[in-house]
This record gives C-alpha cells, sequence and structure tokens, in this order.
C-alpha cells in the first residue's frame, strides 16, 4: 500500500478479511478524494449480491450495480465488498435493500450523485430491478438524479 493511502487510516485494505455475519454500514471506509476540481464517474459491479428473504428465509441473488460522482471522499473497494457481503443473511425484500445500499453511501460520502441498481434473479418467475437515485438537493445533480429516475424503464 502507498505511503499516503496508509496514513488515511484504512482499515481493511491489505488486512486478512474476515467476513461479517450480519449487515453491518460500519465497516464502510473512505478516503480522500484527490480530484476534487474534476467531476467524474465511479462505477462499481457486484454480480455475486445475496441476501434473504425476511418472509421466506430462501436466498435471493442480484448483480448491485453502484455509480456515482464523488466531492470530498470515496468509498474504498475492500471495505464495499464487505458491506455487501454483510446482506448475505440479512432479510429485506430487493427494494429495502437497494435504498439501504444508496442511503448509506449518501450518508457515507455526501457525493455529488449517486445511484445503485439491484438486478435480481427471478424468483417465482419475476425479476425485480430496484433502482434508487440521489442528486446533492439544490445543485445540478439533484436536477441529474430527477431525470435519471423518470428515464428508467
Amino acid at each position: 500500500m502507498s505511503e499516503n493511502r496508509k496514513t488515511e487510516g484504512l482499515k481493511a485494505l491489505g488486512r486478512e478479511t474476515g467476513y461479517l455475519e450480519t449487515y453491518n454500514p460500519n465497516v464502510l471506509e473512505t478516503f480522500e478524494n484527490k480530484h476534487q476540481d474534476n467531476d467524474y464517474w465511479v462505477r462499481f459491479n457486484c454480480p455475486e449480491f445475496t441476501s434473504v428473504c425476511p418472509i421466506t428465509g430462501q436466498p435471493d441473488f442480484a448483480e448491485i450495480r453502484i455509480a456515482y460522482i464523488p466531492d470530498k471522499r470515496m468509498v474504498e473497494s475492500k471495505s464495499l465488498k464487505l458491506y455487501l457481503f454483510s446482506f448475505r443473511n440479512h432479510g429485506d425484500f430487493h427494494e429495502d435493500c437497494v435504498n439501504i445500499i444508496m442511503k448509506d453511501l449518501v450518508r457515507l460520502m455526501d457525493p455529488k450523485y449517486l445511484e445503485v441498481r439491484g438486478i435480481f434473479t427471478p424468483r417465482g418467475g419475476i425479476a425485480i430491478w430496484p433502482y434508487a437515485n440521489y442528486g446533492r438537493p439544490g445543485t445540478k445533480w439533484a436536477e441529474l438524479a430527477e431525470r435519471k429516475l423518470m428515464e428508467q424503464e
């Protein structure tokens, strides 16, 4: 790990991975955006997301796609992996999982813009693909969020 990253206090990166058994947003970590003068996209794709149905306890499988435009802080990818893995035994509906992820990341980073899409595999013959987004209120990013939400199919 580079010296400048070591000084940022990251705990998960470069250490043995211990996986969580229950949902835990406290594992999420951030680091400083070194390019705050430049707007750009950061995208994550997690094709192996799992949670459980809160009613039946059956596993649900999904691809979770996260995209954001950072401001001052960025999410560290290993901590994001551990966070998403913490849903493995978490009982919530698909729509709830996507909204929880979005809200946790907004609270963590205070990004300019963020969106989360869940592409859940079919159960009972129906696939559910929830989408949630956020744009910083009172800015062009809020307008982007509104436009992108209305464009969803």
